[in-house]
């Protein structure tokens, strides 16, 4: 038994969707043996835009029943029957969380006539419900509301079940295994198969082939699932316009890190709302006192003068100075991790030798701080060659660092006679040095110590 459903509804993804509308056809696969269609108070204002799409307005729907009023009515047509919609995701998704917020857990098998026609009725310009039930001959009367809408999928399901071949492929998209119900309406499930559970990027693909998001993951396969399972208004739609993936191999999450931020500065797909945005600066700086004591300290770019290191996060600045304060011995207090008058108690740097004290000469303290300096300056001039491993075991990726700038990164084969900084810049694809960049690989070098550092550049 099936059940052919089709809701129309407030137009605010799912969480923050509510239905206006819903018609339930029940079909055993010849003929229509219940019906039920209504509309409902969704008991908060519908938009202006929505109504101008639908024609329902928040009048029509003033002494309509809630959806908590007719569950009873949804549940008992849908008992033991598949539940049926074109692009079921998103009607079985707004219905499920209908139901949560009434305290009841709604659980049906589904099959989606967009991808059962695909299927069955390959090669179409479009598999729009409108433009589908034109190409097949479908009558399709009262767009945008739930029985016309719901009426012509019930014909196109008849059409489709008694399709040559239609068994084996309703039995696959049945199958708990397959994922069909799972992935996009749009997108083929040979070329979701195709993607590896490795490092790498990946770029969603619309049906014109425009690419319009761009990710990065550890396990390819696990995060682009994870974006179909995601019920998000954001990624409800990318998903329902995604067609088509391509993927890169990294190796790493560092090299697809920065993969990803490259690709996305260079195509600026639509969906990408990260790297866009205005990222505050950071920046570490000294200063002397009136008793003479040098200070480090950090605050955002504008009120650091003479930046000895620049950050793209308050985080990532201060646990930066928290390790330059352990590891030459310096004081909490002035190095403005920790806010007192009296001598510093930082509960995790225990190394101060006394200045706040009195215990320590401003001068040797001094004498620190400025080792201190010096070493975050050669640090900026030296060339850094981080390695990682290779998009698969004959190889390793690396990525350089020259004069504090990011260069690049590349793959190189373990066979290969690799020993001068020549011989790795061969290898190197050139990547512009961004915001982005430097703040990945700054993360990177504060966590790991497994990178290879060559003499400075003279």
């Amino acid at each position: 038994m099936y059940t052919i459903i089709d809701i129309e509804t407030t137009g605010n993804g799912i969480k923050g969707n509510k239905v206006t509308e819903i018609a339930i056809f029940k079909f055993d696969g010849d003929h229509v043996v219940d019906e039920f269609t209504t509309l409902v108070n969704p008991e908060c204002p519908i938009p202006y835009f929505i109504t101008g799409l639908t024609g329902i307005d928040d009048h029509m729907v003033q002494h309509a029943p809630t959806f908590a009023e007719i569950a009873d009515n949804i549940l008992n047509m849908t008992e033991n029957a598949i539940f049926v919609a074109h692009s079921v995701n998103f009607d079985y998704g707004v219905i499920k969380e209908e139901f949560r917020q009434i305290g009841i857990d709604f659980t049906r098998k589904k099959l989606c006539t967009v991808r059962l026609s695909r299927s069955l009725i390959p090669g179409l310009s479009s598999y729009s419900l409108g433009k589908l039930c034109s190409s097949v001959q479908i009558p399709l009367v009262d767009r945008h509301r739930a029985r016309g809408d719901a009426h012509a999928t019930m014909l196109l399901f008849k059409k489709l079940i008694n399709m040559e071949g239609a068994d084996g492929i309703f039995k696959k998209f049945l199958n708990a295994r397959s994922q069909e119900a799972t992935l996009p309406p749009h997108l083929p499930k040979s070329v979701f198969n195709k993607i590896p559970s490795k490092p790498g990027i990946y770029y969603f693909k619309n049906q014109k082939g425009e690419i319009i998001y761009v990710g990065k993951a550890i396990n390819l396969k696990k995060r682009v699932l994870g974006h179909f399972y995601d019920k998000t208004t954001k990624e409800i739609q990318m998903c329902s316009e995604t067609a088509h993936i391509d993927y890169q191999l990294s190796g790493s999450e560092l090299v697809a890190l920065l993969m990803e931020s490259a690709e996305i500065k260079r195509l600026f797909p639509p969906y990408n709302r990260a790297q866009k945005r205005i990222v505050k600066q950071y920046a570490i700086f000294a200063y002397e006192d009136r008793n003479g004591i040098v200070h480090l300290a950090y605050n955002i770019i504008k009120g650091a003068p003479n930046p000895l290191k620049i950050f793209y996060g308050q985080t990532e600045c201060r646990a930066y100075l928290e390790q330059i304060c352990k590891t030459f011995s310096l004081c909490p207090r002035y190095c403005h991790l920790q806010q007192t008058n009296t001598a510093c108690s930082h509960h995790e740097i225990t190394t101060c030798g006394g200045i706040c004290k009195g215990e320590e000469p401003v001068e040797h303290y001094n004498e620190k701080v400025q080792e201190a300096i010096s070493h975050m300056k050669l640090l900026a001039s030296e060339v850094k060659i981080i390695k990682e491993k290779g998009r698969d075991e004959n190889e390793s990726a690396v990525v350089l660092i020259a004069d504090g700038i990011y260069k690049g990164y590349g793959f190189i084969d373990n066979d290969s006679e690799v020993s001068t900084l020549e011989d790795i810049e061969a290898y190197i694809t050139p990547q512009k040095n961004t915001i982005e960049t430097e703040s990945i690989l700054g993360a990177y070098l504060l966590k790991n110590t497994n990178i290879q550092i060559t003499t400075p550049i003279s």
